[in-house]
């Protein structure tokens, strides 16, 4: 019995041979999953293209009730998140527990003042009328197709804000089970595959933020 859990740990699937080949098998599945992300925002960042195109002036005009401060803060608080999930990566390669929890729970907390910053910028924007499509009643842009341009950017921005809530959840249960001693150098799957989702997450915004923020 003892040699039978020896070679078989308790994180393995039986359907796999071993921890090596589970780990590939996931990671191409993550892989896989992020390609269909990049299509998915492919689609949109198509569509942005296109309007932009039909009308540059309203971009330019638009963008000035964007804050540029605000949207280069949360720039920053991504990619120190990025940073953060690596090294809770690397602590568990070196099979360094505690800070496996830590880097965790930074990453989580970066995530959440990111989200509290678009809160107050969502919220700006409703105070002024700034909403999308139809109900965009907004007077300080003096153009017709206005409501073009935060239509996309509520979708886009919304959509990316979507994927930091669903990176925060699965962050809270990966910090869950380090604290409780599932993840070493041995078996942290769940780690590095979600530290791709989340890297991926970043990426996008690093994208949109200039496209939105930064239009001259």
């Amino acid at each position: 019995m003892a040699n039978h859990t020896k070679s078989h740990p308790a994180h393995l699937e039986h359907h796999f041979v071993d921890s090596d080949q589970q780990f590939d098998a996931s990671k191409m599945g993550m892989w896989v999953f992020l390609a269909t992300e990049v299509l998915f925002f492919g689609g949109l960042f198509a569509a942005y293209i296109i309007y932009r195109a039909w009308y540059p002036e309203l971009y330019t005009l638009a963008s000035e009730e964007l804050n540029t401060v605000w949207g280069a803060v949360n720039t920053v608080v991504l990619i120190g998140s990025s940073l953060t999930v690596a090294m809770a990566i690397k602590s568990a390669q070196l099979n360094q527990k505690r800070n496996i929890a830590i880097n965790l729970g930074i990453t989580i907390a970066l995530a959440c003042v990111f989200m509290v910053i678009k809160y107050f910028e969502y919220t700006h924007k409703f105070h002024l009328g700034i909403f999308p499509g139809e109900f965009y009643t907004f007077e300080g842009i003096e153009h017709p197709k206005a409501s073009i341009f935060f239509s996309l950017y509520y979708l886009m921005t919304g959509l990316h804000g979507l994927h930091v809530i669903i990176g925060i959840g699965l962050m809270i249960w990966l910090l869950r089970r380090a604290l409780r001693g599932d993840f070493d150098s041995e078996y942290y799957t769940p780690v590095e595959i979600t530290g791709l989702y989340w890297h991926l997450v970043d990426v996008i915004w690093i994208f949109l933020f200039p496209l939105f923020y930064l239009i001259d």
